[in-house]
């Protein structure tokens, strides 16, 4: 991993989709119980989902695991806490997310992971820790930003601490 200029994000290769889901993997191992809002970013097939499917085979899930396009929100029960897996691509307004009963999945052990978070701008919590995905010359890059406390314990194993915005 490398340090962006803002020393509060770090950038990785994703050579593959396997490189992906190990920095999914990573994560879930390094979150630390409470309430965290994950933001995704990144174009259509960017990995978003493959990312989501690595962190979730590493909590012990091993069913499918398909973007929620159509659902919009998919809720895992594991053993060791609980993943609510948004995708808001096809969210017409972001208070939709309230008619979902977003608010009844949010609180103490859930893990959110949010695709096109843009989408529920006002609706959703504010975000704990932002990966943005891009194509790179060498397949995918991820730059990890920790918006928060709880997320710079998370991010703390890859080296990224709090960003100053």
């Amino acid at each position: 991993m490398k340090d962006s200029p803002d020393g509060g994000s770090r950038r990785t290769a994703l050579p593959d989709a396997a490189a992906t889901e190990a920095l999914g993997a990573a994560l879930w191992r390094s979150w630390p119980g409470g309430q965290c809002v994950v933001l995704l970013d990144g174009d259509l097939g960017a990995g978003k989902t493959t990312l989501v499917r690595g962190l979730l085979r590493a909590a012990g899930h091993d069913g499918a695991v398909r973007s929620p396009t159509y659902t919009l929100m998919e809720p895992y029960e594991l053993t060791a806490g609980r993943v609510v897996h948004l995708d808001l691509y096809r969210l017409a307004d972001a208070e939709e997310l309230e008619y979902l009963g977003l608010r009844d999945e949010l609180g103490p052990g859930t893990l959110i992971l949010v695709e096109w978070p843009e989408r529920g701008r006002g609706v959703l919590p504010a975000g704990d820790l932002h990966i943005a995905l891009a194509d790179a010359n060498h397949g995918r890059e991820a730059t990890l930003t920790a918006l928060t406390p709880v997320a710079a314990v998370m991010a703390h194993p890859m080296g990224i601490s709090p960003s100053d915005q």
